[in-house]
């Protein structure tokens, strides 16, 4: 079972393999994640996503995250973590004139808690507060979803629902535009508030040659208005999808 949900790609790595390989102590794998990023004009960002997994009474070790269990019994799980998040804006990413005018948004590490509850027949809640601990954003990000796994055979089922809210300055950092950054590119200034942003997720895994799996996550986003209303952006959504092959210990 997962632990925790983060922004973008932090998420589908970790989020992938837990489902699958939640009686595992150890996995390991590889594989690639795309998001689709909701900038005017901007690409489309790829990344590798080795997966190197660990499972154990006191630790946890997902993807781009990992963690100390607070509690740990087979309902309950919450757990004191940190983890990387690959959210960013590069100006040279962007094919739009005005956009390339501003500054550069980092990514950044996060901290916080996660906590999931499991119930035999109706799937699972989980809920993950996080806050910038680089001193980039300075904002918070709390995100709440339920699960519900399927399993047939060797293949797995996830779909999942959810939001997710940012604090004013997790979105005003990487949306809005300052009163120096729009005398720069011509971009009104913008200073964005929190909002709320629903998802939906699925992630299949299929497992075959008895330690051996394959995984896919897709998370579709609708974005707030304090996003859609940036100048920065043209689009009312963003998406990931994220997919990989792991072999169990």
């Amino acid at each position: 079972m997962n632990k925790f949900k983060l922004v973008a790609l932090a998420v589908a790595a970790a989020t992938s393999v837990g489902i699958a390989q939640a009686e595992s102590k150890f996995t390991l794998g590889a594989g690639i994640g795309i998001v689709e990023n909701p900038y005017k004009q901007y690409d489309n960002d790829l990344y590798p996503v080795p997966v190197v997994n660990y499972e154990g009474d006191s630790f946890w070790f997902r993807g781009l995250a990992g963690g100390y269990y607070l509690w740990n019994d087979q309902s309950d799980k919450l757990s004191i973590m940190a983890a990387y998040s690959p959210m960013h804006f590069k100006p040279g990413d962007s094919d739009d004139r005005q956009l390339r005018q501003l500054d550069r948004r980092k990514s950044t590490a996060m901290a916080g808690f996660s906590y999931t509850h499991a119930t035999e027949q109706y799937g699972f809640l989980r809920t993950a507060v996080l806050a910038d601990v680089l001193d980039n954003s300075n904002g918070f990000v709390w995100d709440l979803a339920w699960l519900y796994s399927y399993t047939n055979g060797g293949l797995t089922l996830t779909p999942g629902i959810g939001v997710e809210w940012n604090s004013d300055k997790q979105n005003d950092y990487y949306y809005g535009v300052s009163g120096s950054e729009s005398r720069r590119s011509g971009l009104n200034s913008y200073d964005a508030d929190s909002g709320w942003n629903p998802y939906l997720e699925l992630t299949a895994t299929y497992r075959f040659l008895g330690d051996w799996s394959v995984y896919g996550t897709a998370r579709y986003t609708h974005l707030s208005d304090e996003i859609k209303d940036s100048p920065m952006v043209d689009k009312s959504w963003s998406g990931l999808l994220s997919t990989g092959v792991t072999y169990s210990f």
